[in-house]
Parts: structure tokens; sequence; C-alpha cells
């Protein structure tokens, strides 16, 4: 049982836009407070401490951008989504190299953002409206398509996986690389559950594209190399070897090995 509603800051300087988002997500009972510019966003952040932040790239005074460059100084943890023109390209990227989380682009499916709201709240641990915790009791089901494919046999009653030391639960959206959890957000834990359930299988970056955005018809190479990036990175900071993920040129990437987890 949630005590508090999940609380949402959706900054964006179309008002009738932000208010239909304000209207769609406060009647699934979140609680939601709204900025038109990227100063008013970045003042309600540091008052109110939202559970996820909804930011527009293109806004007056602060752009997104310089939004979420504020954030990550002082909040590495909580989630944040950008809405996005779709020949934003350039912007998206750069704003998944400074710590987006996850991005959408206009004019979207009011459906899917609500979906993605949901993956990202329960990937962070904190309970969305009508969605037990990701640490409850009896599991919840994925909040996104799994990618098809050869892979690893998961143990029976479990959905977990593990090849060449690292451990995915898709279910809790929890990884772990040689024993030792790191924090992923929900396009990286897409990528790498991508590899996980193929090892040795080289995944196009258009398999990867699918996999991290199953929604979106509006996407770019970069913006997977951006996240097999973040993702190496990340998993040498908790002591892991970044090589195991391969780059195949001219096709994609590979988990090199198929050794299941420590």
């Amino acid at each position: 049982m949630m005590n508090a509603r999940a609380k949402l800051l959706v900054a964006d300087d179309e008002p009738v836009l932000r208010d239909n988002l304000r209207y769609a997500f406060e009647a699934e009972d979140y609680e939601v407070e709204t900025a038109a510019d990227g100063e008013s966003a970045w003042k309600a952040f540091g008052a109110s401490r939202p559970d996820l932040l909804l930011l527009d790239i293109k806004m007056p005074l602060a752009d997104g951008l310089e939004v979420l460059r504020r954030v990550r100084a002082v909040d590495q943890a909580v989630p944040v989504m950008f809405l996005t023109s779709k020949d934003e390209e350039f912007d998206r990227v750069l704003g998944l190299e400074l710590g987006a989380d996850d991005y959408l682009c206009k004019p979207f499916s009011l459906r899917e953002l609500r979906s993605r709201v949901r993956a990202l709240l329960r990937r962070a641990g904190i309970a969305a409206p009508g969605l037990r915790p990701a640490t409850g009791p009896g599991g919840t089901e994925p909040a996104y398509p799994v990618s098809a494919g050869p892979g690893p046999e998961a143990a029976p009653g479990s959905s977990a996986l593990a090849a060449a030391g690292f451990e995915l639960d898709p279910e809790r959206f929890e990884a772990r690389v040689e024993g030792r959890p790191v924090r992923l957000t929900l396009s990286e834990f897409r990528l790498l559950e991508s590899l996980v359930r193929a090892p040795g299988v080289v995944r196009t970056r258009e398999v990867l594209q699918a996999a991290m955005y199953p929604e979106d018809e509006y996407l770019n190479e970069r913006a997977v190399d951006c996240h097999v990036k973040r993702l190496r990175r990340k998993v040498s900071e908790a002591g892991g070897e970044a090589s195991r993920i391969e780059t195949v040129y001219g096709l994609g990437y590979r988990l090199a090995g198929h050794g299941g987890g420590a």
C-alpha cells in the first residue's frame, strides 16, 4: 500500500500540452506539479523533490538540458525523461550523455508515456498508482516487452537471466555484475537485457534500438552508441569487465562469452 502519491514534475512551455499531461496523470492519482520554463522547473525541483521529471528540451530561461545538468549535480537517482521534437536528434543524444533515463518524441501516445513513466518509477523502486513497489511481495509483471531470441534458460518459477558475469531480474529491474549491484537506467537495462538474452550473438543497432525504445519511430544509431558507452562505464565502475560488451564493427554489439553469472 502506498503511503503517498507518486509526485511528477512536468516542465513544458506549451500550455495546452502541460495542462493535458497534468489532468491525465492526476486522473490516475499522481501528484503533479507543472512549470512553463527551465528556471521554474529547477526551483520546483528544489522545493518539492519530485519522484520523476518530464522535461521539454526547448524551454525559455533555461532549456531542459541545463535543468538536467543542475539536477544531476545534486541527484543522480531521480528518473528524468525528455519530451522532444523529432528534429532534436543532437539534443536527445546529448541528454542521454548527461544522464537522462529516457526520451519520447512528440507527438506521442499518452498510453506509451504512461507506460514509460510507470517503468521508470518501478525501476527507481517507487510505487506508481495501481503498481506495487518493485520490492513488494508477489512480484509484478514486466513493464515492457522483452526482446526475443536465444538466451540462457531461467530457473523454474523465475524470470532471472544470467550470462558472462551479468545477472538480471527483469521483473525488478535489478542488475548485478560479478555479483555486485549496478544501477542502470531503464534504457540501459533494456539494452543489457537484449545482449544477455543472446550471449555471443550479434545484436544490430536496429535490434537494440527497438529493445530500448519499442514505440519510438524516430531513432538513430548515435543513441545506441551513447547508451553502450554509459553502460560500459557503469560496468567498469562496478568492478566488471566492460570489454565483455563487444563492438562488432559495421554490425552492432554482442556479449562476449556464454558462461552464466557468478
